[in-house]
């Protein structure tokens, strides 16, 4: 069972490197040498924990700008004055509604997660994407299922 895992992982290290993909690669290369060194206590941390520290520094980032005075007033007015603008403060909510469902969607079905990773890993590989909304992929998973399941 353990060797099938190793394998995955390095499947996905060399799908990163043929992709160069440098988020896919050391995520896979690091998950494998968890594995190899026997450390695999610290897995649930990653997995569960991980993922809220992930999203956590993913909105630090994002909000650093207003911390640091980048972003001025007029760049504030912009967003709801500009076409730009307002089709970004439209894609965060869509956004945001898609996480929930993703998280619904995570929490209700759980198997959905294997295709979450494939299909993440495919994306950042061969489609230059990067693998970083998880959550709103559920989402949109949720409303694909949504929308195949209906009569």
């Amino acid at each position: 069972m353990g060797m099938f895992h190793d394998l995955c992982l390095l499947a996905m290290l060399f799908l990163g490197v043929i992709g160069e993909n440098y988020l896919v690669s050391v995520s896979s290369a690091s998950l494998l040498l968890i594995r190899l060194l026997h450390l695999n206590a610290l897995l649930p941390y990653l997995e569960g924990p991980g993922l809220r520290l992930g999203l956590t520094l993913l909105i630090l980032s994002i909000l650093t700008p207003f911390a640091s005075g980048r972003i001025t007033i007029s760049d504030i007015i912009g967003a709801v004055t500009r076409p730009q603008g307002a089709a970004a403060i439209l894609g965060g909510i869509l956004g945001a509604y898609l996480g929930a469902r993703g998280l619904t969607l995570l929490e209700t079905h759980p198997e959905s997660i294997t295709g979450l990773v494939i299909g993440t890993i495919i994306g950042a590989t061969f489609f230059k994407g990067i693998p970083v909304g998880p959550l709103v992929a559920a989402g949109m998973a949720a409303l694909l299922a949504d929308l195949l399941m209906r009569p």
